[in-house]
């Protein structure tokens, strides 16, 4: 059998021929031509177009099609999961708005909260719910869509909504034995999970802290007359159109014990959206008429409505046109786009991977990192880079995780740093860019733009610089008593 080409090393030039016309072109979209408009198409072309230049940079490598096809593939697998969990959050969505779920969490909330405390108060309401069920996209699409409806209420701009609610969830991602991630990033480095949790937590309680006073001194400077003055109003418009009581709260209930108990995210999404839209039929006959109009049968028309509300776009008008903004929902379909920037992202991601492009310029990377402060930030950056080449989080951590183990222990450092590293940076920052499975997810269920969000995101901004500063100032860094033997094994992914 003949053997096939053998592939070249890429040089550190070659490898950055594709990130280089990619930020170019992206940059084009967002910033010159497309602006807020940017994640609906032109760049997905982007990212397209950027996989074709690696593909040519691959093809120069000697790599063969079915190589570079092999490996799209994969990458587009890797996301497969987040991509039916995307579709499962859109129909929660939607039954969720039906069945009065979401407008009864509003309307409660209204009564609790104010601008003064409110965002402080979103950040640790989704934190404890993401440290109990183990998932940020769980908390995010139930009790996250529901504090940016009270938000918006009260007239707070939609940009610091989704961040403090993005904050407290992704720290509850964090600090959770639950979580995927922070179960994959002790594995990678070669610790055990509450070693790593507990280790994790020099760095990640301090930067939930200063998140938080920082959204507090927002707060003390919001004017409350602003958004409580038409909170009435809003209240009012609810109680009309939806029957609102406390019974609707055992679903997103169940799905919390169910994500507790470790089912997996898909059939508990699944089984909230079906009980979202049995609880609709029970419930609001009255909104189920009126998304479906005509003169049929109560049971038709609560077919075509749940229905409808898994699938597609469903407006229930109010009186009050803010009550009638919040009250839409788009289904499975309002996600394709979202679906669509991923796949994209994973295309391009497979692409650079074939080609070995990623791996040579984090290896560029390693050779630079003589201290264990520049180590850490190198690490921290590498993770970074992949969420942003790569575009997904478990890619940012396996990676990265794989390539410094052998650096992080030849240099007498516990495998708790590592891992660490990898979550402080790795995890956080994904919800941060636009066209990774996380930016795009949480962009795509609250509604808001990454670019809009992304700066009020104060725990995932500040978590790697914190891990960074206690690299350099030499806090918290765990090292072995004696020096472990040498691993002179080769660095590779």
């Amino acid at each position: 059998m003949a053997e096939e080409k053998r592939k070249k090393r890429p040089t550190l030039f070659q490898a950055l021929i594709p990130i280089i016309f990619l930020i170019i072109f992206l940059s084009v979209n967002v910033i010159l031509v497309y602006k807020d408009d940017a994640l609906f198409g032109p760049n997905q072309i982007g990212l397209i177009l950027s996989a074709a230049v690696a593909g040519l940079v691959c093809m120069s490598l000697g790599i063969s099609w079915i190589q570079m096809e092999k490996s799209i593939v994969r990458s587009i697998n890797a996301a497969m999961p987040s991509m039916l969990i995307l579709l499962l959050i859109g129909s929660l969505a939607g039954t969720w708005m039906l069945s009065g779920i979401v407008p009864a969490m509003i309307y409660y909330g209204l009564q609790i909260l104010n601008p003064t405390i409110f965002l402080i108060a979103t950040c640790i309401v989704c934190a404890i719910v993401s440290i109990a069920t183990g998932s940020s996209w769980s908390t995010v699409a139930t009790v996250g869509i529901a504090l940016l409806g009270i938000g918006k209420a009260l007239g707070i701009a939609d940009g610091l909504i989704a961040g403090a609610i993005i904050s407290g969830a992704y720290f509850g991602d964090k600090m959770s034995p639950l979580s995927d991630t922070t179960n994959l990033a002790p594995a990678m480095a070669g610790t055990d999970l509450f070693t790593h949790i507990k280790y994790m937590a020099f760095t990640t309680v301090p930067s939930l802290f200063i998140a938080l006073i920082i959204y507090l001194i927002i707060g003390l400077n919001f004017d409350a007359s602003i958004g409580t003055k038409n909170i009435d109003q809003v209240l009012i418009a609810i109680d009309q159109v939806f029957n609102i009581n406390p019974i609707l709260f055992l679903v997103p209930a169940v799905v919390i014990f169910l994500i507790i108990k470790k089912v997996p995210a898909i059939p508990a999404l699944l089984i909230g959206s079906l009980l979202g839209g049995l609880f609709a039929i029970i419930f609001q006959g009255q909104v189920i008429r009126q998304v479906v109009e005509g003169d049929n049968s109560y049971i038709y028309e609560s077919f075509v409505a749940v229905v409808n509300s898994l699938i597609t776009d469903v407006a229930i008008a109010a009186d009050n046109d803010m009550v009638s903004e919040l009250l839409v929902t788009g289904g499975m379909a309002g996600m394709l786009n979202t679906i669509w920037l991923i796949i994209t992202a994973m295309i391009f991601g497979g692409m650079m991977e074939a080609g070995g492009l990623l791996q040579r310029i984090t290896q560029s990377i390693i050779y630079l990192a003589k201290s264990t402060g520049s180590l850490v930030a190198s690490t921290a950056g590498t993770c970074i880079f992949f969420n942003s080449t790569a575009s997904d989080q478990y890619l940012a951590i396996v990676v990265p995780g794989r390539m410094f183990a052998n650096t992080y222990r030849n240099r007498g450092l516990k495998p708790e740093n590592l891992s660490r590293t990898l979550e402080d940076s790795g995890t956080v920052t994904s919800v941060l860019i636009p066209w990774n499975t996380c930016g795009a997810t949480q962009a795509s269920v609250l509604g808001v733009s990454t670019f809009v969000y992304a700066p009020f995101c104060f725990f995932n901004i500040i978590s790697p610089f914190m891990t960074i500063l206690f690299a350099y100032l030499n806090i918290k860094i765990a090292r072995y008593k004696t020096a472990p033997k040498p691993d002179n094994t080769e660095e590779h992914v």
